[in-house]
């Protein structure tokens, strides 16, 4: 199912919600104008398998060109707007984007990427962007009437890689109509997690975002609406709960962090009675955070471990997880599988990596083959992995130990060390440089990154070097400490010991010492 099967049945009805200031996007709407950009996007000569690339905060106007995507047979690529010009353009680029959708709130980063690559069609919405038709122009001057042929289109997402450059995932597109069950999403969670027309789903994260963006895609399928927040912030989150009675929401376990931080007796008072399923991904939850959370929602809090690769998914609900707790659950999409070095299958509580087992492995790396070869299994093809790191125990259920080698995750989001050293690799009073992700109780873990000086180290490097990031990466992506160190071990390969690092960061705070 998709929105034109509910502006039939429940015209009025919100597909969307804006959180903070309840504006209101129905079914009707929608159906009507996700219709006249498709016919849009026809007219302009896309066809099934093209891409079209959509730059924006949380706005209601997002859900328009998505749902015209998917209603089209093309993919949709969500740009994260708070990468630099030159990571955006990259992946506006990379994807082979024939149409670029901004929001007029992020012309400036915009501006710098039409300069930097050739879109041929590029829309604003929301006010004007200098060389970027009107996005309601468009709709106006097309018509609502469907398409006669409305083949299911799919995103086409970007997840950073190790060597600095993004990678987009890419999934072949199924041979179903937009209107005909099949798509995995709503087959797979949908059914799930009980999603209905009577969902009201709360969305607190960025609309680029893997998971928000199918889920809510997912609640909309089944004519549910979505409450969609302009940001996360824990006090807003629990008005939103209680304004609009919220029965389903997924967060990431940073914002259970922040909920936890709020006054007692906020928290005391909060109507959270409405929640039917709580669910988190993204990143690993501690224990004694999700026991907090239990205690405070009850039993309505549901975890599950995948990736934007869907090469496979566990799950685990509350009773389960308080049973063996840290684990991510048992198998939902495919059968996980932990291996050696070697690609050995290891036994019960043995870490290795996890690999998943399917029956066909569809999804790719666009235009990286040797990437996508590398997920695979070395004996077995239709196994693959994201690389990450952890074991079974003897019930069959799922514990993560590491995410990736060096990966970072700081409130849900993966941060890749390799890139962020290489700005700093021709910096001129930086010899060296390695960074490691630190625990944070906030954040989950926070960027660090340690800096052999060339030359007699200053004092202001520190300060020197975060502006110098902050210039060419994404400001999340920046570290929050700069250590300068004489003493940065390597291998006699030249490769960084980062174990090394982080223990000995470690033992300077457990004794109270600056970290060197």
């Amino acid at each position: 199912m998709y929105p034109g099967t509910w502006a039939a049945t429940t015209p009025e009805k919100p597909a969307a919600i804006m959180a903070s200031t309840g504006e209101v996007l129905t079914y009707a709407e929608l159906e009507d104008r996700s219709a006249r950009f498709a016919r849009y996007l026809y007219d302009a000569g896309l066809r099934t398998g093209d891409v079209i690339a959509i730059l924006t905060e949380n706005r209601l106007e997002a859900f328009v060109p998505y749902w015209a995507a998917l209603r089209s047979g093309l993919y949709i690529t969500a740009v994260n707007h708070n990468l630099s010009t030159d990571e955006a353009a990259y992946i506006v680029e990379d994807c082979g984007a024939r149409v670029l959708v901004a929001s007029a709130a992020k012309s400036v980063l915009v501006e710098g990427v039409s300069a930097a690559v050739h879109v041929p069609i590029k829309l604003a919405y929301g006010g004007e962007i200098p060389g970027f038709d009107s996005f309601e122009a468009a709709l106006a001057a097309s018509s609502s009437e469907p398409l006669a042929d409305q083949p299911h289109g799919d995103d086409l997402l970007y997840s950073s890689g190790t060597t600095g450059r993004p990678k987009g995932i890419k999934l072949p597109l199924l041979p179903i109509r937009v209107d005909e069950p099949g798509y995995p999403y709503v087959m797979i969670f949908g059914g799930l997690f009980g999603y209905t027309p009577e969902t009201v789903y709360l969305s607190p994260a960025p609309f680029y975002h893997a998971a928000p963006l199918r889920f809510m895609g997912v609640v909309q399928a089944v004519g549910g609406t979505v409450v969609m927040m302009e940001k996360f912030e824990a006090e807003a989150f629990l008005t939103a709960v209680e304004r609009y009675r919220v029965t389903d929401t997924q967060v990431v376990p940073t914002m259970f962090v922040r909920l936890l931080k709020l006054p007692d007796e906020r928290r005391a008072a909060a109507d959270t009675s409405s929640f039917r399923t709580v669910v988190h991904a993204a990143a690993p939850c501690p224990v004694e955070v999700k026991v907090k959370m239990i205690d405070w929602f009850g039993p309505v809090i549901h975890e599950y471990y995948a990736s934007t690769e869907a090469i496979g998914a566990t799950y685990v609900n509350s009773a389960d997880w308080l049973v063996h707790p840290g684990t991510v659950g048992k198998p939902l999409l495919g059968l996980p599988r932990v291996c050696g070095p070697e690609g050995e299958l290891l036994g019960p509580d043995e870490i290795g990596t996890i690999y998943f087992e399917r029956d066909e492995l569809t999804f790719s790396y666009h235009g990286d083959p040797e990437k996508t070869a590398s997920t695979k299994h070395p004996e077995h093809p239709n196994w693959a992995t994201v690389g990450d790191l952890g074991y079974l125990d003897a019930d069959g259920y799922l514990f993560l130990t590491d995410r990736k080698a060096f990966m970072i995750i700081s409130g849900g989001v993966n941060i890749y060390p390799q890139e962020i050293e290489d700005v700093f690799s021709l910096h001129p009073a930086v010899s060296d440089i390695a960074v490691i992700g630190v625990p944070d109780e906030e954040m989950g873990e926070r960027v660090v990154a340690y800096v052999e000086p060339a030359g007699t180290p200053d004092p202001d490097l520190p300060a020197r070097l975060t502006a110098y990031a902050r210039e060419r990466i994404a400001h999340f992506k920046v570290p929050r400490e700069f250590i300068l160190t004489d003493d940065l071990p390597r291998t006699p390969t030249g490769k960084l010991v980062k174990g090394t690092l982080k223990t000995r960061y470690a033992e300077a705070v457990r004794h109270g010492e600056e970290p060197s």
